[in-house]
């Protein structure tokens, strides 16, 4: 899932661009909006988007102004525009495409299509640079490391000392076993299937856990996880049966 956000001067463009969005590109989940450039930036910041489509003329500041006061950002941009010769200011700022209003449905699909695919090209780097790592250690499973690139450095992190991962809209937070945080700007699902090979399992949409440091499983308050730390996680109804297979093996 795609998660964007929409900046317009009008809000007819936003809701037509929504709905259009939820009809042809199901993958695109529209989280907010905003009609100038600096509520825009305030949305951007907040949400940590993955996808930016960004009007350019607006009143006040406009589309290149936000980004420009910005410095740098890491999701991807879209320009909607009114006006054809805006193309190729747009293109000088990296946009992964822009469209002219009114949109056109065919258009819109293949620029979504091109986030798409960089995205998971970022993915399959950022794996490879895991694979990499993984490569250079010692074959012995327990001293392996992963990535873990937060805002200031790459942190390189054996899984045995993370307790377990808690997600925040596009952020993951990471607790080690030293009481150490660190907040790493990628959703976890990113991370899942990197660490189902060390003995992490999936108790909720929020929550990936490493099942070294789970206690016991309550069941009473619609069953939670208790940790060593006395930490409780959720279990979602959809996890419930793995999590009691989980206890049943032991």
């Amino acid at each position: 899932m795609i998660n964007a956000v929409i900046i317009d001067d009008e809000i007819i463009n936003v809701t037509n661009l929504t709905e259009l969005l939820l009809k042809h590109c199901p993958e695109v989940n529209v989280i907010a909006s905003a009609h100038n450039a600096d509520d825009g930036k305030k949305i951007i910041l907040k949400n940590n988007p993955d996808l930016v489509f960004l009007d350019i003329q607006m009143p006040g500041k406009n589309g290149f102004q936000l980004l420009q006061s910005l410095h740098e950002y890491s999701f991807e941009v879209i320009f909607v525009t009114a006006y054809d010769n805006f193309g190729i200011q747009a293109v000088k700022f990296a946009a992964i495409d822009y469209l002219l209003k009114p949109i056109n449905v065919a258009e819109l699909k293949i620029a979504v299509k091109k986030v798409i695919d960089k995205n998971l090209q970022k993915k399959k780097n950022y794996q490879l640079e895991n694979l990499l790592e993984l490569i250079k250690q010692n074959q012995n499973h327990n001293e392996h490391r992963i990535a873990l690139p937060t805002a200031q450095e790459i942190r390189f992190v054996n899984p045995k000392d993370i307790i377990r991962c808690e997600s925040s809209n596009n952020y993951t937070t990471f607790y080690l076993n030293n009481e150490e945080k660190l907040i790493i700007s990628k959703p976890i699902y990113f991370y899942e299937e990197l660490l189902n090979d060390y003995g992490f399992i999936r108790c909720h949409q929020s929550h990936l856990v490493n099942k070294k440091f789970i206690t016991s499983f309550v069941k009473e308050d619609g069953g939670y996880l208790l940790l060593e730390n006395k930490k409780q996680l959720p279990v979602s109804k959809q996890k419930k049966e793995n999590i009691k297979k989980l206890f049943t093996k032991k």
